[in-house]
């Protein structure tokens, strides 16, 4: 159902609080979940003092009240488009900057009831939108923000037995449409079902499935390098091997049909302890990057704009989610690694301070202390970066000057 949220104050957020239905009556669970997507929205100011970017860098807030925000997308007018992580009738957000003031003015919400909505893809003026069995296509979608278009099944056939189940997705340089199908489980072999853990394309209108990419745990973030078009995509370890095992992945996949190891093989070098004696790791693509045990490294994307300085041209952002279950919290930032070909030049911190602490410890490891859980990173025309928290129901917009 249609919603749309006005009148932002920018120190204190949301004043009126209105939301209007359009054209559609409300029901009762259309508007809890509209409730539910300002509640997301932080009373209190940002503590973006606690931030640390690089000598020239500075962030703000974009939009708030986007609850569970993930994935990201880009319109041809330049809404921002942003998934969810609900399980239950998630909501879309589209974000509306009228002015080019750098903040959101409106944040609607422009789908609901599909099942964790995570993945959201922008091609030819439709949207599309992932969800754990389906993926949908709202056409003309910017010219009908205020009434938004049924959605439309692109296909509804996507494996689905648990574990690993929000779907990231992008089109690519060949105008196809690529999915993540993360493991359905920590650890596992699906020799019956061997569309899990995997990068699989199809075509845009929902034929000629097939997999792409082998041996991916769980991929929630993939790019295509700007002059090279290779496909990049962060790639997260399995639990329950320690603090510091395995380390998550940043891999290159340049042709079709290329392994990068799961089950059997984690980070490049470690064999799983149940299904490593099946296979070595030799078979396996490594790497080309360990980014650390249990940070959940997943949105990424190329740097294509021109306001950053020239060295981060075409390198890579990563946001990293943080660990659940480590006894040491670690990730909770923002990443950059710059690339030469396939290679990694170097890889380092780009926005750290979102995690302060720990607050208690348990059987799970310890509790994070912090303010915000980067899940998905985004250029803008005119070349600002926006980060998407879920955890504080925010986008951060970076600018450089």
């Amino acid at each position: 159902m249609p919603f749309r949220a006005t009148a932002w104050d920018r120190g204190r957020g949301l004043v009126a609080g209105r939301m209007t239905a359009v054209r559609i009556p409300l029901t009762l669970a259309a508007i809890a979940i509209g409730v539910a997507s300002l509640g997301g929205q932080s009373s209190s100011p940002v503590p973006l003092d606690k931030l640390k970017l690089p000598s020239g860098f500075h962030i703000s807030v974009f939009a708030e009240g986007v609850a569970s925000a993930r994935a990201m997308a880009l319109g041809a007018n330049g809404t921002v488009f942003v998934g969810s992580m609900s399980a239950r009738g998630g909501p879309v957000y589209a974000l509306v900057d009228r002015n080019g003031d750098g903040r959101a003015d409106e944040v609607k919400i422009v789908a609901t009831g599909l099942q964790q909505p995570a993945g959201v893809a922008f091609h030819h003026g439709s949207l599309y939108v992932s969800s754990t069995t389906r993926i949908v296509r709202l056409d003309d979608i910017e010219d009908k923000l205020d009434a938004p278009p049924a959605p439309v099944d692109v296909i509804k056939t996507l494996p689905q037995a648990g574990g690993h189940t929000w779907r990231f997705i992008a089109i690519g340089p060949d105008q196809l449409m690529y999915i993540g199908m993360g493991a359905p489980c920590n650890v596992c072999e699906r020799l019956d079902q061997p569309m899990f853990s995997t990068i699989a394309r199809m075509k845009l209108d929902g034929t000629g499935l097939e997999i792409f990419a082998h041996g991916v745990r769980n991929t929630v973030g993939f790019d295509w390098h700007p002059v090279t078009h290779d496909l990049w995509f962060t790639d997260n370890g399995r639990d329950e091997l320690g603090d510091d095992l395995p380390s998550d992945e940043l891999n290159v996949a340049p042709s079709p049909g290329l392994h990068f190891g799961f089950p059997y093989c984690h980070q490049g070098d470690s064999p799983d302890p149940d299904f490593g004696r099946k296979r070595p790791c030799s078979d396996f693509v490594p790497p080309a990057q360990k980014m650390g045990a249990h940070v959940a490294s997943i949105g990424m994307r190329f740097y294509t704009g021109t306001m950053f300085p020239a060295a981060y041209r075409q390198a890579i952002f990563i946001a990293q989610h943080g660990s659940w279950n480590r006894s040491v919290p670690a990730g909770y930032r923002v990443m950059v690694a710059k690339v030469d070909g396939r290679k990694v030049t170097s890889y380092e911190p780009f926005i750290e301070g979102f995690l302060q602490g720990t607050r208690s410890s348990s059987p799970r490891g310890a509790t994070a202390d912090q303010f915000g859980r980067p899940a998905d990173v985004l250029v803008l025309r005119d070349g600002s970066l926006l980060v998407s928290d879920d955890s504080g129901g925010r986008i951060y917009r970076v600018t450089y000057r």
